[in-house]
């Protein structure tokens, strides 16, 4: 099983570096890249079931000792997190053919989303924190030639932003990394959290605020966030929807990672955890009410969001933890389709600007009911899957006696289905006041092309399947909880595993 560790990461090397061979042939292109994909997907799985039996599936490269070698480790909330990206990442490049759109025109298209496909996987295998920095550049990198697709002055301006705030993130990173080494002699993470051990409290609890602030940055927390709405809508609709969906949730998944298993966690930074995560969720919904356009209301629901799962982590409870892991499993589907579903709406209607589009639901019910699905989930109404990862924050909010950021999560969960009832009014209910400034591109009887269609179906069946086998599924998240609250497990996994 060890030998399956670091397939994610090298299967979509290696059928990006193909992908550049066969540039010439886009048929080639895409049967590469969905084939590299696929078997990323069933790797996954088969990793999530050797981690749930056994806890951990631990890889060596070369069988170097772990203190210098590179050391990649699939626990359950590693594993947890390859399967939905590895679904949500297919279902976007599919999405993509489908559309014929930036992916059609474009021949660095699929080698540059191999490669943050690559990263991605990489950043939930990597067992040290110098390796996690390289998987956040291949991200960087590859995520600034997909966001600039198109070349039009906004892209290039809000691809100009995210690139400037993510290199200060990553200087900070860096910057961070060599402090750690000078402090500790190492960066493998479970050396760290034997060596920060030895080091001056004080020094270790700016290390946890350093890294929250590096991390942060990534996954848009407030106050850090400023950059998310202007840079993702300006995106080709599929790089908006694998951005909005999955990259802010690696930053979610650093900050987890980093905050169990590295540092003595004191109450003082539960409490910090727990008041950004208000702010974040209140300042996120309340932009998300101001906006008219349905990519914007969106792109500020994922701060919103985040806010949900920083809330679980920051209760620092068994229950708290594993409803934020549950949460990210739901959001990632969710959102990812909601901005499918947006692009969809741009190719009917011609516009995602609520005022120039409407009466959706009677031309193209189809998109209507793809909507309808994920935005009830966000909302957060029964049966959907938002309700269940909602009732579990709020009950383990009420274990924690945490009342006011209980209140806030209900509150916000309100104004999140006001504006997903605002959505709903002006682009599928109601009737445009402007003409859109596209023309209409109608297709089939569908409305929109089966290619783009059946991926967003996928991903609304798959927040339906969410809801249907929740308990399985927290069951699992609760299990990826109790090994992240004994950090000792993910030492002993990897110091001490035989080469």
């Amino acid at each position: 099983m060890s030998t399956l560790v670091p397939l994610p990461v090298v299967v979509p090397l290696i059928a990006a570096a193909l992908s550049i061979v066969t540039g010439r042939f886009r048929a080639a292109q895409r049967v590469i890249s969905v084939g590299a994909l696929t078997a990323v997907f069933g790797v996954s799985i088969a990793l999530l079931v050797g981690a749930d039996d056994d806890g951990f599936v631990v890889h060596r490269s070369g069988g170097w000792p772990a203190s210098i070698g590179i050391s990649l480790v699939v626990d359950r909330l590693a594993g947890l997190m390859l399967v939905v990206s590895s679904l949500v990442l297919l279902a976007v490049l599919l999405y993509a053919i489908g559309q014929a759109g930036e992916e059609s025109r474009r021949v660095g298209f699929h080698p540059v989303y191999l490669v943050l496909a690559a990263g991605v996987s990489a950043s939930f295998v990597t067992a040290d924190l110098f390796n996690l920095f390289v998987a956040f550049e291949m991200m960087l990198a590859a995520s600034y030639v997909l966001i600039t697709f198109g070349g039009r002055p906004d892209q290039v301006r809000s691809g100009m932003s995210y690139v400037v705030i993510s290199l200060v993130a990553s200087t900070l990173f860096i910057t961070m990394l060599a402090l750690l080494y000078a402090s500790t002699g190492t960066v493998n993470m479970a050396d760290l959290a034997v060596r920060l051990g030895e080091v001056d409290p004080g020094v270790r609890n700016a290390f946890a605020l350093a890294l929250l602030v590096v991390f942060g940055i990534k996954a848009g927390l407030f106050p850090l966030f400023f950059w998310l709405p202007d840079s993702y809508p300006t995106a080709p609709g599929p790089v908006t929807a694998i951005f909005a969906g999955l990259l802010t949730k690696v930053g979610v998944y650093a900050i987890i990672r980093t905050q169990t298993l590295l540092f003595d966690t004191p109450d003082w930074m539960g409490t910090v955890l727990v008041v950004v995560a208000v702010l974040t969720m209140v300042v996120g919904v309340l932009g998300a009410i101001a906006q008219d356009d349905m990519k914007r209301i969106l792109a500020f629901h994922i701060i919103s969001q985040i806010g949900y799962m920083i809330f679980g982590l920051g209760l620092f409870t068994v229950a708290g933890v594993a409803g934020a892991v549950f949460y990210i499993v739901h959001h990632i589907i969710v959102k990812t389709a909601l901005f499918l579903v947006s692009g969809l709406v741009a190719r009917r209607a011609g516009s995602s600007r609520l005022s120039e589009v409407g009466g959706l639901v009677r031309s193209a019910p189809i998109v209507a009911v793809l909507f309808a699905v994920p935005a009830l989930s966000l909302a957060g109404l029964p049966p959907f899957s938002g309700f269940l990862a909602k009732f579990a924050l709020v009950d383990a909010g009420l274990d924690a006696s945490s009342w006011i950021a209980v209140a806030a999560s209900l509150a916000v969960g309100m104004l999140t289905l006001f504006s997903m009832t605002k959505i709903w009014s002006g682009a599928f209910w109601g009737e445009p006041d402007e003409e859109p400034r596209r023309e209409p591109r109608v297709q089939g009887r569908l409305g929109v092309p089966l290619g783009m269609a059946l991926p967003t179906a996928v991903l609304a069946l798959a927040s339906i399947a969410v809801s249907i086998w929740a308990g399985a599924l927290y069951d699992v998240s609760e299990r990826a909880s109790l090994d992240l609250l004994d950090p000792g497990r993910y030492v002993e996994a990897i110091l001490e595993v035989e080469p």
